[in-house]
């Protein structure tokens, strides 16, 4: 893989993320309040999680005031069995992949999408989605960090991979505004056996350690990043970080993909902060739970109570 560290301000414009967020987001800052004791029982760590709340969410940009705001707890009893949902179509072309940066607030790695046919169809979708980025969510520590949660379980990370409708707008930017606009495979990661796929991005992390930075990369897989079971959960949602639109619908995998400890480790170098600024370790940039409120959650799958979380 052949990558090139660049760093500088002057690529934002090309990117959906700073585009489209960059004067909802203000100035970043970060700050990790460690709980007073870890606890592997569910309320522990759902309180500890809500204390570490990254400081963008408690303020106004929290609570934009839609019906469908994401992320959810996936809940055995709201989880409808749809048998008409089919497998997700997944084509990816791995030399589409342009580069990795560090956002300010999660490190994201970029794809060109102007390739027809790269992407992602069927499943719960009408159209074929084309990939545009992907990215990932953590914690301080590994008892939360997920922005999803499962049966109240929460997960030490979560990956997110973001695909715009080719086919209803012309490009990324309007698909964000409009209605059903993005698709976005959320996949959860759990603590394991060394993820070989992964390490190539974790290998690159000193290079974006703070924010701004990018690296060229060359060509990468996503769909190596997927669980082997497709099972998947698919509700009506919104982006978790603004603008917040409520243009996704959302593809939840049911299987979690492992990783070591120490790959998990590494996305915790990461800086919130650009080179010259007081350090602000990168940890907690998930978004609260928002309320299912009346949307219905379909899975492709059967289960019974108990068999939804691995």
């Amino acid at each position: 893989m052949l990558r090139t560290p660049m760093l500088g301000r002057n690529h934002a414009k090309s990117s959906g993320f700073s585009v489209l967020a960059k004067q909802a987001w203000g100035a970043l800052r970060s700050h990790q309040l460690r709980p007073e004791r870890l606890c592997s029982q569910v309320p522990c760590a759902q309180r500890s999680r809500n204390n570490a709340l990254h400081p963008l969410w408690k303020g106004p940009a929290s609570k934009p005031g839609g019906s469908r705001q994401s992320p959810i707890n996936i809940r055995w009893r709201d989880s409808v069995y749809d048998p008409g949902l089919h497998p997700l179509r997944v084509s990816y072309d791995a030399a589409a992949c342009r580069y990795a940066w560090n956002t300010g607030y999660l490190f994201q790695v970029e794809f060109d999408d102007a390739i027809e046919g790269a992407g992602i169809s069927g499943g719960p979708l009408e159209n074929h989605y084309r990939l545009k980025q992907f990215h990932f969510h953590w914690g301080a520590v590994n008892e939360w960090g997920s922005e999803h949660t499962v049966e109240d379980h929460v997960y030490p990370a979560e990956l997110h991979l973001v695909h715009w409708n080719a086919v209803k707008y012309p490009n990324y930017k309007e698909a964000v505004m409009g209605e059903n606009g993005l698709a976005v495979i959320g996949v959860f990661l759990k603590l394991g056996s060394h993820h070989e796929a992964l390490q190539t991005l974790v290998d690159i992390l000193p290079e974006i350690k703070h924010k701004d930075a990018r690296v060229a990369m060359g060509p990468f897989e996503p769909s190596c990043l997927l669980p082997t079971c497709r099972d998947y959960w698919t509700y009506p949602g919104s982006l978790t970080t603004p603008p917040l639109t409520e243009s996704v619908t959302w593809i939840i995998q049911k299987k979690p993909i492992e990783v070591a400890a120490n790959q998990l480790a590494a996305f915790r170098t990461l800086l919130f902060t650009a080179l010259g600024e007081e350090e602000k370790t990168m940890v907690n940039n998930y978004r609260p739970l928002q309320s299912l409120m009346n949307r219905k959650l379909r899975a492709s799958f059967q289960a019974t109570e108990g068999s939804t979380r691995s």
